[in-house]
């Protein structure tokens, strides 16, 4: 099977980096990944992290489109529920007119940040404020310029709209997006268990009419010269579900920053669920192997891959390793064929 590589850029801050490094280091990963032929490469939300540069998406999207020539630019996600759909439909249009059929509109139900963060965000938020899975519904609408009872159009209405994506780590949000006819991402670089990805495969397949949205997966993707040197990039295996009384969930990566995120909300009732973080490390050959099984298993074309490792340089070849791993096996494949007609 022929499988498509993508990637999802946190923009990290390196050793001795600051903010500003970290966002020219994305673009310049975009470039070389324009030039590696990858299909997509999106970019995250995270609020009030000093380890992470990539707060604005909708912002450093532009300033990508206009650095690359090829290759679809996109959010990993803008996390809708600090938003307006409207505005962010509006947002995605424009970027959409100045560059047609480059964008993707990843959308993300997580806060991309802990309590804190996600107050701020949200100040001027009425309390009866709309559902996610309404705002998601109300975005679909905009973009695909469906009948409304205040008849709103999110101008400019670019000649190709951006494509949708939501992005999720469960069952449930794969079923709202098949519902919805849109593509679904899962994360399982956040829930690596394979009976969430089972079920969750599944039931997007169940609930999406024909025609609908495609199921891409993300993961944690390390390539290096040897299997030893690629593990030692891995330094998060685990992740950790915080669920609150209400029935709130957050993820987060660690038992330390759970803590944080109980301690700002002020929550007394809550449980903690560490469950594995999906990754694939090793050489080109043995990564190429383990994602070509999971993608055979679970019917997966495209697969975006996330980077552990901050420095750039190393970054920037982990990726030229990746694709090299599956240009050898296509080029095999192709050789193995045309033996067999001879």
């Amino acid at each position: 099977m022929t499988i498509k590589l993508s990637i999802l850029d946190q923009s990290p801050i390196g050793e001795g980096e600051n903010a500003e490094q970290g966002l020219k280091n994305t673009v310049k990963l975009a470039q070389a990944a324009d030039s590696l032929g990858y299909n997509r490469f999106w970019v995250s939300e995270h609020h009030n992290n000093d380890q992470l540069a990539g707060s604005a998406p909708e912002s450093l999207i532009g300033f990508l489109l206009a650095s690359t020539k090829n290759i679809r630019i996109g959010s990993g996600g803008v996390m809708l529920q600090h938003y307006s759909p409207f505005k962010v439909a509006e947002v995605f249009h424009v970027l959409s007119a100045l560059a047609p059929d480059r964008v993707d509109l990843g959308v993300g139900k997580a806060p991309g940040g802990l309590s804190l963060s996600t107050k701020a965000l949200q100040e001027d938020k009425r309390e009866e404020q709309k559902s996610f899975e309404e705002k998601l519904a109300d975005l679909h609408s905009y973009i695909n310029e469906e009948e409304n009872v205040l008849e709103l159009k999110a101008a400019p209405a670019p000649k190709v709209k951006p494509d949708i994506f939501l992005l999720g780590g469960s069952a449930e949000s794969a079923e709202l997006a098949a519902r919805l006819g849109i593509s679904f991402v899962f994360a399982y670089f956040i829930n690596g268990e394979e009976n969430i990805l089972k079920e969750a495969r599944a039931r997007f397949k169940q609930f999406s009419p024909n025609g609908g949205g495609e199921f891409l997966l993300a993961l944690t993707v390390a390539v290096a010269d040897s299997d030893e040197q690629a593990d030692s990039y891995i330094k998060q295996r685990e992740s950790v579900k915080v669920i609150f009384a209400d029935g709130r969930k957050l993820n987060v990566g660690s038992l330390e920053q759970a803590e944080k995120v109980i301690s700002q909300a002020g929550e007394s009732e809550y449980q903690l669920l560490v469950q594995k973080a999906g990754y694939v490390a090793g050489s080109k050959e043995n990564v190429r192997k383990e994602l070509t099984l999971l993608a055979e298993k679970y019917e997966i074309d495209e697969i975006i891959s996330l980077s552990p490792i901050v420095n750039i340089e190393d970054r920037i070849y982990s990726y030229k390793l990746l694709t090299e791993a599956f240009a050898e096996d296509s080029k095999l494949k192709q050789k193995n064929n045309q033996g067999v007609g001879i």
